[in-house]
């Protein structure tokens, strides 16, 4: 469908879905759709959405788990869409993007059109669909915000990723693999890797076998550079006793809060403990974090993950969206406006 091009400042009326306020639980969550005039201010664009995902991160803020969301309010961190009014040069561009703000401080990307800063997007590549370009965002974003803080991996080392086959993991491996690491994941059943890799992915069942012990047996005993640890406390002394001399611990979740910890060979080991909450980048900084991640998706080393027909479904039934993904879908669960 040929974008529409619009004046500066022209209202449009984007069909979104709404949420009065927070729901007890991902079954009690009643959104509506509903009709508002959507305009962009000065070095705003406004974006004719063709898809946009639905992240755990969406359920957990409206379900009342994230104090500073904003009700009412229209949710939704990850889009991809066509630019139809922004500044010269901008109107028809193919674009997606990601953001800490969007869907839970201000209205998201889970309607007909949105309005982001002119900074905040990317180029979509032409090989990926719509529905795989909205599923890069928070995944992608998350796991090479992790790295970079981290430090990017580098040809030689070894990540070993801690929940590999969910989303941010798959992520990670795609990344790591792509600069040149080796790669290990730990799963806590028996079953293979099943995303994208550069090169082969060692599996450890953390259900039977020391993950410690096995990664360093895989290492000859040095360890891993590099710990991206996606579920948190469960894995943490897992972690702790798999990094090498002078290792980092990514950490971008938890269960319970409070670890036991020792200090002793945390700084014997001279260790470094890196925490990622993407929920603190803005549109624009997610964007600068997906402009480093555009190489990889145009050479190929990285790629979106595949989205099933089934977990595609318009805003009008985002209610099921919303209860598969607070489900654990292994799905990325897409929203589709038209």
């Amino acid at each position: 469908m040929k974008p529409v091009s619009t004046p500066p400042g022209q209202t449009v009326e984007a069909r979104c879905v709404r949420l009065a306020a927070k729901a007890e639980n991902p079954a009690s969550l009643a959104p509506v759709v509903e009709t508002r005039a959507l305009s962009r201010a000065e070095n705003e664009l406004l974006i004719e959405v063709r898809a946009a995902a639905v992240n755990p991160s969406d359920v957990k803020a409206a379900t009342g788990l994230m104090s500073y969301a904003v009700f009412p309010r229209t949710p939704g961190r990850d889009y991809a869409g066509v630019v139809i009014d922004g500044p010269a040069g901008s109107i028809g561009r193919e674009v997606f993007g990601s953001s800490g703000d969007l869907g839970i401080r201000r209205d998201g990307t889970h309607a007909s059109h949105l309005v982001v800063e002119a900074d905040a997007v990317v180029e979509k590549p032409k090989s990926i669909s719509w529905e795989e370009a909205a599923g890069i965002g928070v995944p992608f974003v998350t796991a090479m915000e992790g790295l970079r803080r981290a430090g990017i991996p580098k040809a030689g080392e070894t990540v070993l990723v801690m929940g590999v086959n969910g989303k941010v993991g798959q992520a990670a491996v795609q990344i790591a693999s792509w600069h040149g690491a080796r790669v290990i994941g730990v799963v806590r059943k028996d079953e293979l890797y099943e995303g994208h890799a550069n090169s082969k992915v060692d599996v450890v069942n953390a259900s039977a076998t020391d993950v410690a012990a096995r990664v360093r047996e895989l290492t000859d005993g040095r360890g891993a550079d590099i710990v991206f640890n996606t579920v948190g406390d469960p894995y943490f002394q897992a972690a702790h006793k798999s990094l090498a001399l002078r290792g980092r611990q990514i950490l971008i979740a938890a269960v319970d809060r409070i670890v036991q910890f020792n200090i002793l060979e945390f700084y014997r080991g001279q260790h470094t403990y890196v925490g990622i909450d993407t929920l603190g980048l803005s549109s624009v900084a997610t964007g600068a974090v997906l402009t480093e991640l555009g190489p990889g998706f145009a050479s190929g080393h990285l790629k979106p993950f595949p989205i099933k027909p089934a977990a595609i479904y318009p805003l009008e039934q985002a209610r099921a969206a919303f209860i598969a993904v607070a489900g654990s879908s292994r799905d990325r669960v897409i929203l589709r406006p038209v």
